[in-house]
């Protein structure tokens, strides 16, 4: 079972998202909070497995508890949930290592999905919020997408679905070893250090409508 700490500043969505988590066996609340303050307390005490963040709150939102529990290298796995949410503000978070990020007008269908994937290892990432992170980022490694070789811009769109090294050498039938290697191969030609920026650039890379 893994343990999930909710931080909203709005009781009735902070009640109904507890509600929701209740009814599934493989999730625990063990903490709840309407304070960014308190939310930084409670992960350091509790150690979640996973955190579920509002990102717009008074005094400290979600960008800032993410910063702040990432200096102090907590593992928490971090999701955003949030009414609006702008690119820099997803580059950012990308870069400190966010799990996944959902829009609250689509939490009742697709939260525990969301928390499933992010709990296996994986991302959620909607590309079309990715696709506004990655107008903002350098264009140098989107030029250098050309320069990965079939295989690995298929390891790239898999990271992209927020498949793990593992699930990606089942799925390619090679072995984890090789797609680290390739994973590795890639970082260098993009010149890039992780999975989220790359899923972000393969997002505008394969979108025919970016600039």
């Amino acid at each position: 079972m893994h343990s999930v700490l909710l931080v909203d500043d709005h009781p009735l969505l902070l009640r109904g998202l507890q509600d929701i988590i209740a009814a599934a066996p493989d999730f625990d609340v063990v903490g709840a909070t309407a304070s960014g303050v308190e939310a930084i307390s409670l992960i350091s005490r509790l150690q979640p497995d996973i955190a579920v963040l509002d990102v717009a709150m008074p005094g400290m939102g979600g960008l800032e508890i993410l910063r702040a529990i990432r200096s102090t290298r907590r593992l928490t796995r971090v999701i955003f949930l949030t009414a609006t949410i702008s690119g820099p503000q997803i580059a950012e978070a990308l870069k400190m290592g966010l799990s996944g990020l959902l829009l609250k007008e689509y939490a009742p269908e697709a939260l525990l999905d969301c928390m499933r994937q992010v709990a296996m290892g994986g991302k959620w990432l909607p590309a079309d919020l990715m696709a506004n992170a990655s107008q903002v980022s350098n264009d140098a490694p989107l030029e250098r997408f050309s320069l990965l070789t079939p295989r690995e811009r298929e390891i790239s769109a898999l990271i992209c679905g927020g498949l793990s090294n593992r699930m990606i050498a089942s799925r390619l039938g090679t072995s984890e070893g090789t797609v680290g290697i390739h994973l590795h191969n890639i970082f260098r030609k993009l010149d890039i250090s992780n999975r989220a920026t790359l899923a972000a650039l393969h997002v505008q890379y394969t979108n025919p409508l970016r600039s």
